[in-house]
């Protein structure tokens, strides 16, 4: 009888050494005569446990992890085929504490099944959401959406079905989708961790928007920095268009819908979607001003939706179970899930998904264990290089839009990157403006200019000359660079500044908040 092996092929599993690893099984089995299948999944997000191999037994899948290159012999002497006991052994999955207590929508198989199989995707309930966006048609595929109280997971939280319902009613004789792939925010792998995991239920997701608003054409724009997930989309992209899910008249529908993956340059203005668009164009990435808004003129001046991979991911399960199951989860006007993930120092970094709703304290202090150094948590930056810090005395905050944004903070893409006590704020803000001067498309003065002269002024607080003087002046630039950018990175760049200071003023040579004394 042939044991199945799961060894991952996520990229964060394969800088483990999976690869390796899962060659030195494939060794020792043969030298043992022992038949075994190796599959190559994704990740099920437990990033400390990488590479986590599972093998299927008669009491199901039993983990182990993590393995390296020498850990394989003993694993065979321990009898683990059969889910022998050994030092590494996890059990099952989906009984560790960290699995146990999420919620999975958008990251239900990930993990689980194998990415390059459509007939594994579908014996998971792969493209029911598709069968049944077909039979409802244009205008009721959006309704569902509203009602699912479905919002942009990545810097706005803007509701996907009034940007859906503006391209469906739009005159266009083409219309695209655009799936933002550029994942660029520290502490965040979500996108990545899907494409290279299940990347048929963004193809789908992808086809039910195409369906929705007459696109007939696709891009998933995507980093260089993501070869995984690149070959990863390709390949089920070829699959899929084979067995007809892909191309014309999908599933047997009046419907057409094909798509591609397109690599962009490394610049993170190219996840302003704008800016995404000049550069799909095979321009440089240059923000555009808006109106028109892509909706009406995007992609070579066409209807475009532009959302981006957690988005796109959640439309399956919106269509395939109701719009009311999935609104059922969350909290206030942020409905469903958040795949949220953990990051920086910390002892279980990965990724965790949950309804909206659940205190920041509790994902860093309970699930993600506090700091990997063991030194108490300083403070937590939420939502990317962009996003506000946020200090201990604020993580009763709910993990939710409006929350944050009442607190002068962001969720973003839901990356949380936690600092101990040693960090130091002011250098903290000085990496904020340098990054922005680093990273801004030059097209608008307060990003282009106010960021670079951010550097400078915080240069001067740090070596505390006229620091009362230049800390007027930062505040004045940072209230310029928030009101006054053509688009997020400017806008938001104030966040981490103005938060650090507001948070922090002991790293900048004043005295400490009363909420830090105490």
């Amino acid at each position: 009888m042939t044991t199945r092996i799961y060894v991952p092929i996520d990229a964060a599993a394969v800088a483990c050494g999976a690869d390796e690893v899962a060659v030195a099984i494939e060794a020792a089995a043969l030298a043992r005569r022992l038949p075994i299948e190796i599959v190559r999944n994704g990740s099920r997000g437990m990033l400390w446990l990488e590479p986590m191999i599972e093998v299927v037994t008669s009491e199901g899948r039993i983990a182990y992890g993590p393995v390296s290159e020498d850990d394989v012999e003993g694993l065979f002497e321990a009898g683990f085929l059969e889910g022998g006991a050994h030092a590494l052994r996890i059990g099952k999955p989906e009984e560790h504490p960290f699995l146990a207590r999420q919620t999975r929508l958008t990251f239900a198989r990930c993990g689980i099944i194998d990415p390059a199989s459509l007939e594994d995707y579908r014996a998971h309930g792969g493209y029911k959401g598709l069968e049944r966006a077909i039979a409802l048609g244009s205008a009721d595929i959006i309704e569902e959406v509203r009602k699912s109280g479905l919002r942009g997971r990545g810097g706005a939280g803007f509701p996907t079905a009034i940007k859906w319902k503006t391209v469906a009613d739009a005159k266009g004789d083409q219309k695209y989708i655009v799936c933002n792939a550029d994942e660029g925010d520290s502490g965040t792998f979500a996108d990545r961790m899907i494409m290279e995991g299940d990347p048929f239920e963004l193809i789908e997701g992808m086809t039910i928007a195409g369906v929705a608003v007459g696109a007939t054409k696709g891009y998933v724009y995507t980093r260089s920095e993501y070869p995984h997930a690149i070959r990863a989309m390709e390949k089920a992209i070829k699959v899929a268009r084979a067995a007809g899910m892909l191309g014309k008249n999908i599933l047997g529908s009046p419907y057409s819908y094909d798509m591609e993956v397109r690599m962009g340059a490394g610049a993170y203005v190219c996840g302003e979607e704008t800016a995404l668009l000049d550069s799909l164009e095979g321009k440089r990435g240059v923000v555009r001003a808006k109106p028109p808004l892509p909706a009406h003129k995007g992609l070579f001046q066409k209807p475009t939706v532009i959302n981006n991979v957690l988005s796109l991911t959640a439309i399956p399960h919106i269509l395939a179970d109701g719009a009311q199951k999935y609104a059922d989860f969350g909290m206030g006007r942020s409905r469903g899930t958040m795949p949220i993930q953990i990051a920086g120092n910390v002892r279980y970094g990965g990724l965790f998904e949950t309804a909206f709703g659940i205190p920041l304290g509790e994902l860093i202090n309970d699930i993600g264990g506090g700091t990997a150094s063991g030194r108490p948590v300083k403070a937590a930056q939420v939502g990317g290089p962009l996003g506000a810090y946020v200090p201990t005395w604020q993580f009763d905050l709910p993990f939710d839009y409006e929350a944050f944004a009442a607190k002068d903070a962001l969720i973003g893409h839901g990356g949380i990157v936690v600092f101990d006590e040693t960090a130091d704020m002011a250098k903290m803000a000085r990496f904020a403006m340098e990054f922005c001067s680093v990273e801004s498309c030059g097209k608008c003065t307060p990003c282009r200019i106010g960021s670079t002269r951010g550097v400078e002024v915080l240069d001067r607080i740090m070596a505390n000359e006229q620091r009362e003087k230049n800390l007027a002046v930062l505040t004045d630039l940072c209230h310029t660079m928030k009101l006054g950018s053509l688009c997020a990175l400017g806008g938001f760049t104030p966040y981490p500044v103005m938060s650090a200071l507001t948070h922090f003023p002991e790293d900048f040579g004043a005295a400490p908040r009363l909420e830090a004394a105490e």
